[in-house]
This record gives structure tokens, C-alpha cells and sequence, in this order.
């Protein structure tokens, strides 16, 4: 269990962001993976109250503030129309429903967990990180980025026209972290294919829809590189991703609904 000296819940990302240069402070987020460290902080900070906990859509794009949890994220409408269930499917192994009230979006994609389904999920989306000093950067590039003391504060989807999702991952047991996840999203002709638990962080490949499932699947499993760990090893891993892909691009090839 962590311990900390002090506790603010900061007035503007201004505000939050100059605590947060100092190296003995943190930013709580939701608390979910800080519980199981037992390092000692100075002071913790609590962005909850900065209006960040909202998911707004509009024509263009859902804007998802970094205090929404991963149960709104999960339970949302809007989303789940769009990526035709893809986004609840990447979420439900996720612990428990109690974990997911309280886990944020913000702390799941900031952390860049190479077991990240959610991370996984929103790169296949074309996904941006919203940096409270760095702007927008495409969560491709997040995801590569060595960890600083900037702040999330968002995480914006831009609508594609027709898009097909669909999310599959497998677990050793329902609620344990994947062996391996995929996401895959189909729009005007291009299939995006986003690869987590490899053991390391999700990547993203571009490529045309293809003609001959079973090559692409193969070729993409390949373009991946692959560690083992006490789930599973790199061989197996590398098996589990041309099945995973091949599967998902069987559905958006087939116009299918992602759970059709």
C-alpha cells in the first residue's frame, strides 16, 4: 500500500501541473494500480474536481475526459454504437465492475501498460492523447513516448465514416490479464490493427483490406514482435495473434457487426 504526506485536489490544470513537476508528488487518477505499489509520495493529486470526468460527442468526435472511468467508458451509448460493441467487449474482463467504477481512463492510458486492453482498443480507433502542455499526439506516438510530467487531460476519438471495430483477446482465465489482445478497425478500405500484450505496449499496422484473409493474417502476426513471460511464451503468443487477426478480419471483411 502506498503512503503519502499530503492530498490536494488542485483549482486548474495549471495548478496541477506545477505540483506535478516535483518528482515525490503524483497524480492519483483512480487509485487502481497506485494501491498495489508501496512507494511513499509527498502529495497526491486529485483531478476529480476539473471537470474531467465527462465523455462528450459531437459530428466529429468523442472527447473522453481523463477522470471517466472505465465503467462509463463501458456503459456509454454513443460509443458502443460506433465501434458496434467493441468498446464494452475490451473493457468486460477488466477485474470486476467495482474496479471499473473507480479505474479512470486518464491512469490506464497514461500508464501504457504493455497489458493494456483499453490502450489496445483506442489505437485501433485512431485515437489522440490530449497533453495538457503537448497538445495532441496520436496514442500511436503516446505510446512510444518515455513518461514526463505533463498531464493527460483527454482522450479524443475522431469519426470515421462506416467504420467496422472489433476487439478480441485471450486470457488464461476471464478476469486475468491478457496473453494477448487485438484490435482491429476497418475504414474506407484500410484495416487498422492494434496488437497488446505482446508483452509490451499495443503498436498499430496499416494495411489495405485484404483479398486473402489467411496471408494477411499470417503477414501481420509477423510484422509484430513477441517476448514471453509466466503467461505465456513468444512462440505462443505469435500463434494466438495470426488466429486473433484472422478471426477479426473474417468479421470486418464480412461487413459483419462485431459480436454478429
Amino acid at each position: 500500500m502506498y503512503k503519502c504526506t499530503g492530498y490536494v485536489f488542485p483549482e486548474s490544470m495549471e495548478e496541477a501541473y506545477k505540483l506535478n513537476q516535483k518528482k515525490s508528488n503524483k497524480i492519483i487518477a483512480g487509485g487502481g494500480w497506485l494501491k498495489l505499489g508501496s512507494r511513499q509520495y509527498a502529495t497526491l493529486i486529485d483531478l476529480s474536481r476539473l471537470g474531467l470526468d465527462e465523455i462528450y460527442e459531437d459530428e466529429e468526435c468523442f472527447k473522453i475526459g481523463a477522470m471517466v472511468s472505465l465503467r462509463q467508458l463501458e456503459t456509454h451509448e454513443g460509443l458502443n454504437l460506433y465501434t458496434q460493441g467493441a468498446i464494452k467487449e475490451s473493457l468486460k474482463h477488466i477485474v470486476g465492475v467495482q474496479f471499473r467504477n473507480s479505474a479512470t481512463i486518464g491512469g490506464s492510458i497514461y500508464g501504457r501498460f504493455g497489458f493494456s486492453d483499453v490502450l489496445t482498443m483506442l489505437m485501433a480507433l485512431d485515437g489522440f492523447a490530449g497533453l495538457y502542455k503537448g497538445g495532441s499526439v496520436p496514442l500511436e506516438d503516446f505510446a512510444k513516448m518515455k513518461y514526463d510530467r505533463d498531464i493527460l487531460s483527454a482522450v479524443t476519438i475522431r469519426k470515421q465514416k462506416n467504420i467496422k471495430t472489433v476487439y478480441s483477446s485471450f486470457r488464461n482465465q476471464s478476469t486475468d490479464f491478457p496473453v494477448l489482445a487485438c484490435a482491429m478497425s476497418l475504414s474506407e478500405g484500410k484495416i487498422r490493427t492494434a496488437l497488446g500484450a505482446r508483452p509490451a505496449r499495443a503498436e498499430v499496422i496499416t494495411a489495405e483490406l485484404p483479398t486473402d484473409i489467411d496471408r494477411f493474417a499470417n503477414e501481420t502476426a509477423n510484422s509484430f514482435a513477441y517476448g514471453g513471460n509466466m503467461r505465456a511464451s513468444a512462440e505462443y503468443r505469435r500463434h494466438i495473434a495470426y488466429v486473433l487477426i484472422k478471426r477479426n478480419a473474417e468479421i470486418l471483411a464480412g461487413g459483419k457487426a462485431y459480436g454478429d
